[in-house]
């Protein structure tokens, strides 16, 4: 008897496990993974597969839960029939990898759910009260609420209480408990967005991209640059006071980042450009810490990788890399083929576009002040960099002499050495040393360094800093210096107003241009302007300058 109980149950583990209603959905041509109901809800499930199509994967979701526990059902023993419940849950959650490939469907599993208590019922192995219970539950919490998951949890929650009134053994009412602590697993990314504000109730579904002809939707990726930004998202606030006292380690929570994946934290909402289209924007997050990116560029591109696949899903056509994740992967080369259907971009041109449109004004208010422009020194900080490349170019012509610092001093050489032929008359050097900033009366910097490079040690009284680098390549002790002013870079107004449930830390209602390359390309349509790898078209910096104008977007100054 024990090894049939054992049989059964590994029958119904494959029975709720059995790949029906993805056969179904493969063979009408649907994208199962972008069609994935844990993330976009069932109205947009039926948005896009249709009623037709969405009722018959409902029907065989719920139809395979009935049919493992009607199996286990024929043994007689209502502590087997429960846990041929939970073993058939169990198999829908985490279907072995053979059924569906490398990418599993992460459905909720409410139908399965459901299918079992309608089993569990006509089969007698639990009284019919205790199988409409958390069905009742449901349906108030939802109704109350909203929240789909939260409902689910709950029902799961009055059913488990309610079984562990009942004359059954052991492993009945540890099954009931599993069912609640599976489902609990399964929705943690849901109730992290409840805790941030972000998770859609009943009515509120999820735009998609095409959906509407005056929406597009956008994604953008992000990650906090300190354990204080760790804090700032909802869902991890109740770390810091452990941390604090410490009752939890730093090193745990680091450790803790490093092993989640990407998470939706955030929306933009607002966002209307001059000509009438609304962008809604998901910000998603894997909480890396700008060291991992360095120390373990493996993980973070994985990682962003993950984050392009959850940006598909949630309906986007656009996905932006920001900060530290503009870098990963070959500057998203290898984000992008590993997910080919999104459009990726680093954001660079229109970076530096918003850079070439500042300089001017920064240059005209240095003169303004009775500074001598062409007898001024000026140092481009990070002049590796396409971004800093691009601020050389511009600012050669126009001063006496040109310091470039940069990391490679061979390709440094070569980059001075262009700059030399364009710009004859201005003396141009190139060094790794960051003790000739000393000299500078201007300077810019865009690095991608995790930790501010410039120190009151390099500045002299009196400088100008513009500052392009995220997080800032200036540390904030340089304000103390006499007469200097630092000037934030690659700040970007969206037209409309904008509202975010988060702080994206560049000022109310403005966001990074990185960011807001990614809205333009979602706005026009002009996908192949993207941004990948270390080259950065001149006539795509062009196209981003003259259709943020157009759209109604203001670069910051």
């Amino acid at each position: 008897m024990l090894f049939l109980s054992a049989l059964l149950l590994i029958v119904a583990f494959l029975t709720g496990s059995a790949p029906l209603g993805h056969a179904v959905l493969s063979r009408a041509g649907v994208n199962v993974r972008v069609n994935n109901p844990h993330n976009l809800g069932v109205e947009n499930v039926l948005y896009r597969v249709g009623p037709q199509l969405a009722a018959v994967t409902a029907l065989l979701d719920a139809a395979k839960g009935l049919l493992a526990v009607l199996m286990a059902a024929s043994l007689g023993q209502p502590e087997v029939t429960v846990m041929a419940a939970l073993a058939a849950y169990l198999g829908h959650l985490n279907p072995p990898r053979a059924l569906y490939g490398d990418t599993p469907p992460r459905g909720r599993g409410n139908l399965v759910l459901l299918g079992v208590l309608a089993g569990l019922a006509v089969t007698g192995a639990l009284p019919l009260w205790v199988c409409a219970l958390p069905v009742l539950v449901y349906a108030a919490v939802a109704g109350f609420f909203g929240f789909v998951s939260a409902a689910t949890l709950a029902g799961l929650l009055a059913f488990t209480l309610a079984v562990a009134t009942l004359p059954l053994g052991p492993a009945a009412k540890l099954a009931a408990l599993g069912l609640l602590v599976a489902a609990t697993w399964r929705f943690k990314e849901n109730i992290g967005r409840m805790l941030d504000g972000t998770e859609p109730r009943l009515g509120e579904a999820v735009p998609l991209a095409g959906r509407r002809s005056d929406e597009v939707v956008a994604a953008f990726m992000i990650h906090p640059m300190n354990l204080e930004n760790f804090w700032s998202a909802r869902r991890f606030a109740w770390l810091r006071p452990l941390v604090e006292k410490g009752i939890v380690s730093e090193r745990s929570v680091r450790q803790m980042a490093d092993s989640l994946r990407p998470m939706k934290i955030g929306e933009l909402h607002g966002i209307r450009t001059v000509d009438g289209k609304s962008i809604r924007c998901y910000l998603l997050s894997s909480p890396l810490l700008p060291d991992v990116f360095r120390d373990n560029p493996d993980l973070a591109t994985r990682r962003a990788i993950e984050g392009a696949r959850l940006a598909q899903e949630l309906g986007a056509e656009v996905f932006g890399l920001g900060a530290f994740w503009s870098v990963v992967g070959n500057k998203g080369i290898d984000v992008q083929a590993a997910v080919p259907e999104l459009t990726i971009t680093n954001g660079g041109a229109y970076t530096s576009g918003t850079i070439k449109a500042a300089i001017p004004g920064i240059l005209e208010h240095f003169a303004a002040e009775g500074r001598d422009l062409k007898h001024a020194t000026a140092a481009v900080v990070g002049a590796n960099g396409v971004v800093a490349f691009g601020i050389a170019r511009t600012i050669a012509p126009q001063v006496a002499k040109l310091i470039m610092i940069g990391r490679d001093a061979e390709r440094l050489e070569r980059t001075a050495a262009t700059l030399r032929r364009a710009a004859k008359d201005t003396e141009i050097i190139a060094t790794t040393s960051y003790d000739t900033l000393k000299d500078a009366d201007l300077i810019f910097t865009a690095t991608s360094d995790p930790n501010p490079v410039i120190f009151p040690q390099h500045v002299k009284p009196g400088a100008w800093i513009f500052d392009e680098g995220r997080p800032a390549d200036v540390d904030e002790s340089v304000q103390a210096i006499p007469g200097v002013r630092v000037i934030p870079g690659g700040v970007v107004r969206p037209p409309g107003g904008m509202t975010s449930n988060i702080d994206l830390q560049f000022g109310e209602g403005q966001v990074p241009a990185c960011l807001a390359e990614t809205l333009i390309i979602a706005a026009t349509g002009e996908h192949h302007r993207k941004s990948l790898g270390q080259q950065t078209l001149t006539e795509n910096i062009n196209f981003f300058v003259d259709q943020a104008e157009k759209l109604g977007f203001q670069v910051v100054d």
